[in-house]
């Protein structure tokens, strides 16, 4: 792990500058700046995290209003207010990015002091944040919102796992540990199978690729691979929080603000071409032309492949076509959510565009709307700037987090030698197949683990590969029965060969 920490150039540790600046912060709200904020202490209001999380950046409330509408207040920690504009803290979170992730540490992107403390949503603790109220009608549209500072005290610190106990009525314990509140917890998943189903009619695209879930020892090692079974109380906050990021990118760039936008562009059509020549193997195809390409083309087969055996081929097949989401500082839409205005505006302890809005939102809040241009052209350049380095930064995370994920599936693997498993092909190449396992782990066939005296040739337009002897035909989605040869978690490599059934 710290091979990859410095093959990434990662910074692996704060500045004193930085780390100093951070222990001048005081650990409670400043009592002087309440007046100045919105003070909702007195509402419900919950965090909804995994059980592992520290830093709880994001909490909720929702509310049934008397013309049946719903009111959903979404509340991230205000880190503006502590991470000052030009501070060696702010300096040090734009060189960073963003937080990496690498399963037995994170590299954060603020030091801890900050993201496990007085900008973490902590039960109980009053806490500054930059909050969005919505009032959403019964189809899911948002018809008002309201941006403004406030002060909140979480009411509970939940966890996805018991949450959706609650909501199942599956564990009479947890049930009844919080029957306080259950209601509150059924009227977020009435608005959020509400805000779900106005997705899907949208088009948004619903990949459903499961996550690896690596559950490591005391001394770090892997000691089981499986995949992450999400709930449907992370859909909650999924949905919660897509629906503040767009509420919050809509309004402001109406406002023709200076922002830093998520961008999500419609893919190539020579892409979609490459991709129907694959679907039509099983029996789809994604219509358009060059002027018209909808996601809702994409997501009525994402629907149609659901439960069949081929859905995890096609639904990778379909996330190699989509363009790679990226920030910049002008609106293009996102593709994927079929969403026209989008944003990252709920995660700035991990996120530095997310910071950098906050701190345009409380410009604008501070002067009731009324910047000046010269400001806003002045900060357009900056957001231009920051959009890039975000953008960088976070593809380096990306890169970091599959490696590590890659490493520690080769450790894991590393006492399955000679092992046979059932898997899936997932990608054909020049050079052999990959296939997954039904736990994520992937391993490469080579050609001459494939079968004895056997001449393969690829088939570059359909992505097949023939035997030449026998006329085998190796595609995606194939089931295939493998042995395990070999594991190496230094090179984070797996290699498989064929079983003869």
């Amino acid at each position: 792990m710290m091979c990859l920490v410095r093959d990434y150039h990662l910074p692996y540790e704060f500045s004193e500058p930085v780390l100093e600046e951070a222990n001048e912060i005081q650990e409670k709200i400043e009592i002087k700046d309440i007046p100045n904020r919105v003070d909702l202490r007195d509402k419900l209001i919950f965090t909804i995290d995994g059980e592992d999380a520290k830093d709880l950046d994001d909490a909720v409330c929702v509310e049934r209003l008397e013309n049946g509408n719903y009111k959903l207040g979404v509340h991230i920690a205000d880190v503006s207010y502590y991470v000052k504009e030009g501070s060696a803290l702010d300096k040090e979170a734009f060189t960073r990015g963003t937080s990496v992730y690498m399963l037995d540490r994170v590299i954060p992107m603020l030091p801890e002091k900050l993201s496990n403390g007085i900008c973490s949503l902590n039960e109980g603790e009053d806490r500054f944040t930059l909050s969005v109220e919505m009032e959403i009608d019964k189809s899911g549209q948002v018809i008002d919102s309201n941006v403004f500072k406030a002060v909140i005290c979480v009411t509970k610190r939940m966890s996805y796992t018991n949450v959706t106990k609650i909501l199942e009525n599956s564990d009479k314990e947890v049930v009844k540990k919080y029957k306080n509140y259950i209601d509150e917890f059924r009227k977020m998943e009435e608005l959020a199978k509400i805000l779900e189903k106005r997705r899907k009619i949208a088009g948004s695209l619903d990949l459903d690729i499961p996550e690896s879930k690596i559950t490591l020892d005391e001394n770090g090692k892997a000691i089981c691979v499986g995949k992450y079974e999400l709930s449907f109380s992370n859909s909650i906050i999924e949905q919660f929080m897509l629906t503040a990021n767009e509420t919050i990118a809509e309004k402001f760039y109406w406002l023709e603000a200076p922002f830093i936008y998520r961008v999500h562009e419609v893919p190539d059509l020579d892409k979609i071409n490459e991709l129907n020549k694959f679907l039509f193997d099983f029996g789809y195809r994604i219509k358009g032309n060059k002027e018209n390409i909808h996601p809702k083309e994409f997501s009525k087969i994402l629907e149609e492949i659901k439960g069949k055996p081929e859905e995890r081929v096609v639904s990778t097949l379909i996330l190699r076509t989509l363009k790679v989401a990226r920030y910049e500082n002008q609106n293009k839409g996102h593709f994927g959510i079929a969403s026209k205005y989008y944003c990252h505006f709920t995660s700035p302890i991990r996120r530095y565009p997310d910071l950098f809005i906050h701190r345009i939102i409380s410009k604008y809040l501070e002067k009731n709307y009324d910047v000046k241009e010269e400001w806003k052209e002045e900060y357009s350049k900056i957001a231009e700037t920051a959009a890039e380095q975000s953008s960088e930064r976070e593809k380096i995370a990306q890169k970091v987090e599959r490696d590590s994920i890659d490493l520690k599936k080769a450790e894991f693997m590393q006492d399955k030698i000679g092992n046979i498993y059932d898997g899936i092909i997932s990608s054909v190449t020049n050079f052999g197949i990959f296939v997954e396992l039904e736990n994520t782990v992937e391993g490469l066939i080579r050609f001459e683990n494939l079968g004895e005296n056997e001449y393969f040739i690829y088939d570059d337009e359909h992505k097949h590969l023939i035997g030449e002897r026998t006329n085998k035909i190796y595609k995606l989605g194939d089931s295939i029965k493998i042995q395990v040869i070999e594991a190496n978690k230094e090179t984070r490599k797996i290699a498989f060969a064929k079983v003869e059934e």
